[in-house]
């Protein structure tokens, strides 16, 4: 059964951070779209209908950090899956919208990936 491949949205502020996970993705199978705030995903997720899971930092710059975003994702789009990720904070699963993951930074991208799949299948 040939399926299209999934859709990533990256949101990180840090350009290596950014560009080492969407690399990392990319080579696990996943087609990556970069924002490094959260102002750009959500204009990203506006002219992509189809993204399957945004992975976004919380602490960025802009009108809205990680956890506002990820909000904003599941009100606007509720099939999207979401895994939020901090170096500097700790999330309870009570504080993420419904279904979401929490990673702590520094994360393992197999790790990361695996939430992912297993997200999608279920």
């Amino acid at each position: 059964m040939n399926q299209s491949p999934i859709k990533v949205l990256v949101v990180e502020d840090e350009p290596l951070v950014l560009m080492d996970t969407a690399d990392q993705l990319s080579d696990r199978g996943f087609v990556v779209i970069e924002a490094s705030n959260a102002d750009e995903a959500i204009i990203l997720l506006s002219n992509h209908p189809d993204i399957a899971v945004v992975f976004t930092d919380i602490d960025m710059p802009g009108t809205m950090d990680g956890l506002k975003l990820a909000s904003a994702v599941r009100d606007r789009w509720p099939p999207i899956k979401i895994i939020v990720t901090s170096g500097h904070r700790r999330v309870l699963k009570d504080n993420l919208p419904t279904g979401s993951r929490f990673f702590d930074k520094p994360f393992r991208v197999d790790a990361v990936a695996s939430a992912m799949w297993e997200m999608l299948q279920a």
